[in-house]
């Protein structure tokens, strides 16, 4: 069947999978560039923003989010991957797109496609760039991919760009140290267009590049910061575009990195869509995002879903977990794809955890719930402390038969673990207090 017949967005999907492998990685913007000039796309009423990094894209786009849409701002987001819908990817107004639209898009990207061939991802962008050059909100929220420079969303001249931190991850594609890695990741920034990076030891190449192109550059610890006054409260100080120190205090507690709220609130002050303070703290607390820190309570237990699938993410994690300790066990499901840095992951995680049920991941890039309890038992965790299972599904019922009232269950090490487990639970996605 052709693209043309498609009546259904899962036909579309499908067919897109298929002949766009999602394993498929393919960098660089020459073929991309191709179709999206054939589409000529117009996002010049938008303002766009576009947020890389290693972690903290997500949750940093989250709260763009919410702070702009209680200032009355349209918005529009593209964020990867999804949990449980494809529609997740794309939203506006705070909410998945419609099935139509998506299929409006697909089309006119098959209009012009011709036999330029695409990965899965850059179908992804056109579809959303599409999308919001149709519907036009005010400001554009863009998540990079997998780097920066070459990665399909920089074929969109950003009007301020985010990074926010800079960490190894992804070393067969961007490179294996961080100066290699932060040279790739600031490719986002454009010349004479701020620029903020949110890691407090930015690589000198990434300075060296918004130097040479004459982005001026708002780092964290330099240009900005944040520190904690109290166990509730942190403040907030940066300078604005004109010189002045700015200081915000009595910031609230919140489920996501304030590191990255302070990043966002560095951006909205360079942009000058910074709230009041008493409004800016109100949006920050409602901020949510699915698989972030997301807190959800069934059948009288408490779980928290963090993908945390990297040593950045972990060491959150664990200091999130250490900070606000339980009177019962911090029992973990982790499930982990093989590329990533298992061990780093797992030491970091020791310390907090005191029941491990481990899950093996499908899938060609999917790592086996034995090798994550042989490299436990390496670490010195006792065997009895350890279950393996084929599925989270399956671990997620052995965690029934054994957590008590004042236990938690901590669900993490990829997204495909927490989109497992948010089916697995019956959650929509969304936070559950």
């Amino acid at each position: 069947m052709s693209a043309a017949h498609f009546k259904t967005l899962p036909e579309w999907l499908e067919w897109i999978e298929n002949s766009h492998p999602v394993d498929l990685i393919e960098l660089g913007l020459d073929r991309l560039r191709i179709v999206y000039q054939r589409m000529d796309l117009d996002l010049s009423a938008c303002l766009k923003i576009v947020v890389g990094g290693t972690n903290g894209k997500g949750s940093t786009i989250a709260m763009l989010d919410q702070v702009l849409r209680d200032q009355g701002k349209t918005v529009g987001g593209f964020t990867s991957p999804h949990f449980l819908r494809y529609n997740e990817r794309i939203r506006l107004a705070g909410v998945p797109v419609s099935d139509a639209l998506i299929m409006r898009a697909f089309e006119a990207i098959e209009q012009v496609r011709g036999d330029v061939r695409l990965t899965y991802f850059e179908y992804n962008t056109l579809a959303a760039l599409h999308l919001f050059a149709t519907e036009k909100p005010d400001v554009v929220l863009l998540e990079v991919g997998l780097g920066g420079r070459l990665d399909a969303i920089n074929i969109v001249d950003a009007d301020l760009s985010v990074v926010t931190t800079v960490s190894l991850d992804h070393i067969d594609w961007l490179g294996d140290d961080r100066e290699q890695i932060g040279y790739e990741k600031a490719g986002i920034y454009r010349a004479g267009r701020p620029a903020v990076c949110g890691d407090p030891q930015p690589p000198q190449k990434l300075l060296n590049y918004a130097d040479q192109i004459g982005a001026p550059l708002y780092c964290r610890g330099r240009d900005f910061n944040w520190s904690q006054t109290d166990r509730d409260s942190w403040v907030w100080q940066g300078e604005e575009p004109g010189g002045n120190i700015l200081t915000i205090s009595g910031l609230p507690d919140m489920t996501l990195p304030k590191a990255n709220a302070a990043t966002v609130i560095q951006v909205l002050n360079i942009l000058g869509l910074l709230p009041g303070a008493e409004q800016l703290k109100a949006s920050l607390a409602r901020a949510s995002l699915t698989g972030r820190m997301q807190q959800i309570c069934v059948a009288d237990t408490d779980y928290i879903l963090d993908v945390a699938h990297n040593p950045e993410a972990a060491e959150y994690l664990a200091g999130q977990l250490r900070d606000k300790p339980v009177a019962g066990r911090t029992m973990m499901v982790l499930g982990m794809l093989a590329d990533k840095d298992i061990d780093q992951v797992l030491a970091l995680l020791c310390p907090v955890i005191d029941q491990w049920y481990l899950v093996s991941l499908k899938g060609v890039r999917g790592q086996s719930a034995q090798v994550l309890s042989d490299k436990l038992t390496a670490l010195g965790v006792a065997v009895t402390l350890q279950a393996t299972y084929d599925t989270v599904a399956d671990a997620l019922e052995g965690v029934r038969g054994e957590v008590a009232a004042a236990d938690r269950v901590v669900i993490a090490g990829s997204f495909l673990t927490v989109s497992d487990a948010l089916v697995a639970l019956n959650m929509d996605g969304k936070n559950s207090e």
